[in-house]
């Protein structure tokens, strides 16, 4: 340490600084440039440990970019921290005292970071049960779209109009999980309305004309044409036809077009809603 000189006698200041110097500064120079090697070393460490782990985990069955980016994204930062601190402890930071710290304000430090906790376990049973994976297209606590990430806080979407949604993964747990991927086969669910003057065969043959001359329409399971509702205003079809998952919006707007067209070719009548109004005259 330096000697306790006059703030005024800046000679007495420069040779002091000129002794400390002499006497201690090859030693903290010799320690900044272990510090610094072990952090260069660490970082080819670490990228060395994510590439294997990243390797046995595509070659595992339950492998997928999901595990991959959460598993890795803990890991590598769990090695940093280990990193700084055998650094930490080269240049002379005693990490005895921080450590025993932690271990005694543990229990405040696990109350003030509960939600931060609570994200993180619930990350890791994303991970475990693997309701959905990057791509699929998911509704989770009350937002929808196509799941780009999930990192140790939260869980990110993309809507169909490009905006990003992210969600902390306690809300996504703790919430119900609807998956319109997980299946290669999706239903679309269709209402289609026709006057109570209309012949209801003749409009059943129709739209089943129409499914049959769709390529997107799968027979298997076959399609479902049927009355389903005597409406105040109209009598109501359901067209329920199976498609690829990846079809089902394309369809679905072909089919609505295409029912339109050929009712209108047939003249058949699409109701709009309507009331009659009878006048008593006294």
């Amino acid at each position: 340490m330096l000697a306790s000189v006059d703030p005024l006698d800046f000679e007495a200041f420069y040779q002091a600084t000129i002794k400390w110097l002499k006497a201690s500064a090859p030693g903290f120079v010799a320690n900044l440039v272990a510090f610094v090697l072990i952090l260069i070393v660490g970082k080819f460490v670490i990228a060395g440990v994510v590439r294997v782990l990243r390797t046995m985990i595509r070659k595992s069955e339950r492998g997928s970019e999901l595990v991959e980016r959460f598993l890795i994204n803990v890991i590598s930062k769990v090695l940093w921290v280990v990193v700084l601190m055998v650094g930490l402890s080269q240049i002379g930071i005693d990490m005895g005292p921080m450590i025993a710290g932690l271990g005694v304000g543990g229990f405040i430090i696990g109350f003030a970071f509960q939600e931060t906790l609570g994200n993180f376990a619930a990350g890791m049973m994303l991970m475990l049960n693997e309701p959905f994976k990057v791509g699929d297209y998911i509704e989770a606590a009350g937002a929808a779209g196509s799941v780009t990430d999930v990192n140790i806080m939260a869980s990110t979407l993309t809507t169909g109009d490009n905006r990003v949604i992210t969600i902390p993964n306690r809300k996504v747990w703790g919430d119900k999980i609807v998956n319109f991927s997980a299946m290669d086969l999706r239903r679309l669910d269709l209402v289609v309305g026709i006057g109570y003057t209309a012949d209801i065969e003749r409009a059943l043959k129709v739209i089943e004309a129409i499914l049959d001359a769709n390529t997107k329409v799968r027979n298997d399971p076959k399609p479902v044409i049927a009355v389903n509702e005597l409406a105040d205003s109209s009598v109501n079809l359901i067209v329920r036809p199976w498609c690829a998952k990846g079809d089902y919006w394309p369809l679905r707007f072909e089919l609505m077009r295409g029912i339109k067209e050929a009712f209108d070719a047939e003249g058949i009548e699409i109701p709009f809603p309507q009331m009659d109004l009878n006048v008593k005259k006294h």
